[in-house]
């Protein structure tokens, strides 16, 4: 069974959105949801009872509770999480955000596209090389 991906989104819109690009992508993941900051932390980093390895985490930046760049620097803080892909996938084209996401150690910065069909092509690229290209380093004693 693949690893399932993390989606960090709090807009139903665009995680409806996501959903349906992936699904029409034909990426076969399970896809599991945090809708704020404080839940992905949860899920990524919490107790073994609701943790989960993801094979990427896609990551908006504007979350309630906790923003994503504060996700993004805990999980890269953290044994267990800091070599796990994340993605930022935002609406932001503020550079500021752009050079703080680099900084705090995202693998990528895509802006979510406005266009349904350009962002099912988004999602097949980052499904193509994320999931099946990609080889993921996993840190000692990480399964």
């Amino acid at each position: 069974m693949n690893a399932p991906i993390m989606l960090v989104e709090d807009n139903a819109t665009d995680e409806k959105l996501t959903l349906r690009a992936f699904k029409k992508s034909g990426i076969a993941n399970e896809i599991v949801v945090a809708r704020d900051g404080a839940e992905a932390l949860d899920r990524l980093v919490g107790s073994d009872d609701v943790r989960i390895s993801p094979a990427i985490v896609l990551l908006d930046l504007k979350l309630p509770k906790v923003d994503g760049l504060e996700v993004l620097r805990r999980l890269r803080a953290n044994e267990r999480t800091s070599l796990t892909p994340v993605i930022v996938l935002t609406s932001s084209r503020e550079d500021e955000d752009i050079i703080r996401s680099y900084q705090l150690g995202a693998n990528a910065y895509v802006r979510k596209p406005v266009d349904f069909h350009e962002f099912v092509e988004a999602a097949k690229a980052l499904g193509l090389f994320w999931l099946l290209l990609n080889q993921s380093a996993r840190p000692a004693g990480r399964t």
